[in-house]
């Protein structure tokens, strides 16, 4: 007989809770054990139910999903699934080992593949409990330390995809959209801020060419000069990217002189 799943619900939206909980009454070997309405209700009722799993909103007035994480005991924090309606916060999520990354509004299918996923988590042996363990705070402390990415996780569908910052060539800002393309030309999307992700991303990997635009450095292959003394930069996947004339400057006297 598998063993009941219990679950906490963390969201302030009532409805959203709601929602949620009538999809989980469907799945087998399930137990909804409490419902909290801020990150700080839902901290007290993680310490007083130990729940398997908490299926946590990112943006709560009080302390968001991310917030909440911080404050658990990495020895005994359940597991994490985010549910929010943007994806900007999913870099952040997959630090942190969350077992998944919902996307509202949440889908039986999709929620069914995280019930497993969190089910899966919770029959280690001791000593893969401890490797567990320790790979949690490792992560956390990574987090902390707000270290460089190495990893952008990018949703596709039903899939998320693990894209290696090492294969990014560029990335393009349209609106509230990154369009990050590869060494191969393939090309994600994503939902984040341009100066929020510039800031995860190690410096000397990535230079800015304008208001919108990154490449990675050693994938600049030659700088064309350009009428009111700019530049277009090709990239060793073809991609042609315009330098603004402020940017222009950077680039002379960083790469393009000795």
């Amino acid at each position: 007989m598998t063993q009941s799943l219990r679950i906490l619900l963390a969201d302030d939206e009532r409805p959203a809770r709601r929602f949620l909980g009538d999809l989980l009454a469907s799945c087998p070997d399930v137990e909804v054990v409490g419902e909290a309405a801020t990150g700080r209700e839902a901290l007290a009722l993680i310490g007083a139910l130990e729940p398997d799993l908490v299926l946590l909103d990112i943006q709560m007035p009080d302390l968001g999903g991310l917030d909440v994480v911080a404050m658990l005991d990495v020895a005994t924090a359940p597991q994490l699934a985010f549910v929010t309606a943007y994806d900007e916060f999913a870099v952040q999520a997959f630090e942190l080992n969350a077992v998944d990354y919902l996307l509202k509004p949440v889908g039986r299918e999709r929620l069914l593949a995280t019930i497993e996923r969190a089910r899966g988590r919770l029959r280690p042996t001791p000593d893969e409990r401890a490797r567990e363990r320790q790979a949690l705070q490792a992560a956390y402390d990574i987090a902390t330390r707000r270290s460089y990415l190495e990893r952008i996780p990018v949703r596709r569908r039903d899939e998320v995809v693990i894209l290696p910052v090492r294969q990014v060539a560029s990335i393009v800002a349209e609106g509230e959209l990154l369009h990050l393309t590869t060494i191969q030309n393939e090309r994600f999307t994503i939902t984040y801020r341009l100066h929020a992700l510039e800031a995860r991303l190690d410096p000397r990997r990535f230079v800015r060419l304008g208001r919108g635009t990154l490449a990675a450095v050693d994938l600049i292959q030659r700088a064309s000069v350009m009428p009111g003394g700019t530049y277009e930069v090709t990239l060793t996947n073809g991609q042609k990217l315009p330098v603004s004339r402020i940017q222009a400057k950077v680039l002379r006297e960083t790469l393009l002189k000795l």
